[in-house]
């Protein structure tokens, strides 16, 4: 069964009963649901009022399920992780430290290949110029020296949203809409990343004393354009608010299938194998990172 994403936007105690989770609305305490934990994947905790008992974290955590808190905002801003979520996290932690230069450098090669790639596919889906960002694709040299990952980026976000357009984390809408669906990205990738035995704070490109998930900033970065496609429909919508409607829609990205290889698979699904091929990487199983394509429907 997918993992599910569950999302809390009203008071609640959330607990643990019979070992699942039982989810009581403190505005009506006989309306009481509950739930299998090993189906879930995300907690989205978009309320302040509500309250998690310590048991039930504990339970979360065994169950790798990440749990998000939202700020005033509604924008999410921090976290739970487990920190013993694979059997083998010892031996791929020391990979990780032991890891070279040349090998993170080949990694990031492989991730900003993929992602000028999928940007193209985006825009090739759309109608758009895209061919200058297949030419960039080609020409991504080992760690990405000679910046093929910024250039590509220039060309891309004019071509989506137009030349007045400055994709700025504190920018204008539609910053806003990409930030949500990126944050919630980043969660997942953190997530699958321990299920995988992979310690997210050790990146291969990404450096930030203040950044806890460096590696799910990489690994993620072929995955943004599916987070841009979302985005760009709403946009193209007039939707201009971050509402419920617009949290759903990236939302249900995560249940949505997307071509991975001769297959279609749901892109929760395609983060587990992109995480495990990492994985593999620092093992010196494999040279390539398993990732998605956007489909451009020729």
């Amino acid at each position: 069964m997918p993992k599910q994403t569950l999302v809390f936007e009203s008071p609640v105690q959330l607990s643990v009963q019979n070992s699942m989770l039982k989810i009581a609305y403190k505005d009506n305490p006989d309306n009481v649901t509950l739930r299998a934990i090993e189906d879930i994947a995300i907690i989205l905790i978009d309320n302040h009022s509500a309250s998690l008992t310590t048991p039930l974290i504990s339970k979360l955590a065994e169950q790798n399920v990440a749990v998000v808190f939202c700020n005033e905002k509604h924008m999410p801003s921090s976290m739970l992780m487990n920190l013993d979520a694979n059997t083998l996290q010892e031996k791929y932690f020391r990979l990780q430290l032991d890891a070279s230069q040349p090998l993170k450098k080949q990694m990031w090669k492989n991730v900003v290949e993929a992602k000028i790639k999928n940007q193209a596919l985006h825009l090739k889906s759309l109608g758009k110029k895209h061919d200058k960002l297949l030419k960039y694709a080609t020409g991504v040299l080992s760690g990405d020296s000679s910046n093929r990952e910024g250039l590509a980026a220039q060309c891309y976000w004019r071509e989506l949203f137009g030349k007045e357009f400055i994709r700025d984390r504190f920018g204008e809408h539609p910053n806003d809409f990409l930030n949500y669906g990126y944050t919630l990205l980043r969660a997942a990738t953190a997530r699958t990343l321990m299920a995988s035995g992979l310690l997210p704070s050790l990146g291969i490109f990404h450096r930030n004393y203040y950044d806890a998930f460096p590696l799910a900033d990489d690994i993620m970065e072929p995955y943004r354009p599916f987070i841009d496609q979302i985005a760009y429909k709403l946009h193209v919508a007039k939707k201009k608010k971050l509402d419920k409607e617009v949290k759903a829609s990236f939302l249900e990205l995560f249940y949505t299938n997307i071509p991975f290889g001769e297959q279609m698979v749901q892109l929760g699904t395609c983060l587990t194998y992109t995480t495990a091929s990492v994985a593999k990487f620092f093992m010196g199983e494999t040279k390539n990172i398993a990732y998605p394509r956007v489909a451009c429907g020729s």
